[in-house]
């Protein structure tokens, strides 16, 4: 489905809305409330990107010193035997293969901010290989999945939150995240190897994928056996000082190859500030198309009926108040966020509806912002099916959350 008719449908099921609202309960201010939803939205996307520039301008500087300190090729070589197979498109050892390594591994660790500005490093290098430009090749595809499963093993600014909602344990919700996010991502992957004919039984690929697998079975046992207090700090620690070792080491690659690494930056710091305004357009799009879509009442309705439909199958309805989350992440990640948060200040962080809340909040990313954001940069309009196979990795990010929830906690 192509995100045009996708954002298209915003409005019109926002238009449909209102009318219903106006007609059957004579509530007028539906219209205001609307029409004020899309000068808000329009205010908070150039804020995003006013936000993200100075982001941007950093991270972009530092990829300029690492590609010609060759520490993004290196990386790209010692990750080329999956990528190559998940990428055919992309030649062995072109710079993209660092860019896309860096990218995956910045989300794995949690860090948002560090994460974007080499996404769409990677989406740049990955542009310069498509024969047209304004629609996404498979390996964009392929990427913008990767970054929408939301694959994390440190989700920090979740265990801040229930922190700061007064949880008795704040890191209990770590090992739900984990898996939740780890199955969404699985999923993501070998449905687009299906769609892209990637050949799933490949000995490499087998490897690396059970490799991850033993890897997050590692990550459980060990976080596991730590006392609930140290979970937070060096979860913390390792995110953080692996993020101080990569800029330090592409200081010292770019010094060794007598690189002007103060020239470098600039040069890639220029460009970080070209993308923050480049995609200005696509937030204010998507936004103000959810905002409204918000505001209209719609998304309530929806949460409406699919509560009373689980309570009409009989089912347990435990989780049914944390839907809203779920329906709110692939639209809006601050919107999502407040939801969680608010079901905190309701029902206590350690109510079981709020930590499946932040089960669902920590196993994907949000979908539409990570397709107008990186689609956007490099001008792509034409997204063939990648809000499907997203999508599909949103929903059984959501599904796993919630079954991991229960497992852990019910």
């Amino acid at each position: 489905m192509a995100l045009n008719y996708i954002w298209a449908a915003f409005f019109l099921i926002a238009f449909v809305a209102a009318v219903c609202v106006t007609v059957f309960t004579g509530d007028m201010t539906v219209w205001s409330r609307m029409m004020n939803a899309t000068f808000t939205s329009a205010g908070t996307a150039f804020e995003i990107s006013l936000g993200l520039t100075g982001v941007l301008a950093l991270w972009m500087g530092l990829m300029r010193i690492g590609q010609e300190g060759g520490i993004i090729n290196f990386f790209g070589r010692m990750v080329s035997p999956l990528f190559t197979r998940l990428f055919p498109g992309v030649p062995k050892g072109h710079p993209a293969m660092g860019s896309i390594f860096m990218n995956v591994s910045a989300n794995m660790l949690g860090l948002d901010n560090a994460a974007t500005p080499l996404g769409l490093q990677a989406m740049k290098e990955l542009q310069e290989l498509n024969p047209k430009k304004d629609t996404a090749t498979d390996a964009m595809i392929m990427f913008l999945v990767l970054n929408a499963s939301g694959l994390c093993f440190i989700p920090i600014s979740i265990m801040m939150y229930r922190a700061q909602a007064g949880a008795a344990n704040p890191t209990d919700v770590f090992l739900p995240i984990l898996l939740a996010t780890f199955i969404s991502t699985l999923v993501g992957i070998i449905a687009l190897c299906l769609k892209q004919r990637i050949r799933l039984l490949d000995p490499v690929l087998l490897a690396w994928l059970g490799g991850m697998f033993a890897f997050i079975a590692g990550i459980v046992v060990f976080f596991t056996t730590l006392p609930q207090e140290k979970v937070e700090l060096y979860s913390g620690f390792v995110a953080n000082s692996l993020l101080m070792l990569v800029i330090v080491s592409f200081l010292v690659a770019g010094m060794r190859r007598k690189v002007n690494v103060y020239g470098a930056f600039i040069e890639g710091a220029k460009d970080g500030f070209r993308t923050a305004v480049t995609i200005i357009p696509y937030l204010v799009a998507i936004l103000v198309a959810i905002g409204i879509f918000r505001a209209s009442g719609a998304m309530d309705v929806l949460t409406q009926w699919l509560t009373a439909g689980v309570n009409a199958l009989g089912m347990d309805s435990g989780w049914v108040e944390a839907l809203p989350t779920a329906l709110m992440k692939p639209l809006s990640g601050s919107g999502s966020r407040g939801l969680m948060i608010d079901l905190m200040s309701i029902h206590g962080a350690d109510a079981f509806v709020s930590r499946v809340s932040a089960a669902i909040q920590g196993s994907t990313d949000t979908m539409f912002y990570v397709l107008a954001v990186y689609f956007g940069s490099v001008g792509v309009r034409r997204t063939r099916y990648a809000v499907t196979y997203a999508l599909l990795a949103d929903i059984t990010g959501s599904v796993a959350g919630i079954v991991a929830a229960y497992i852990f906690f019910s």
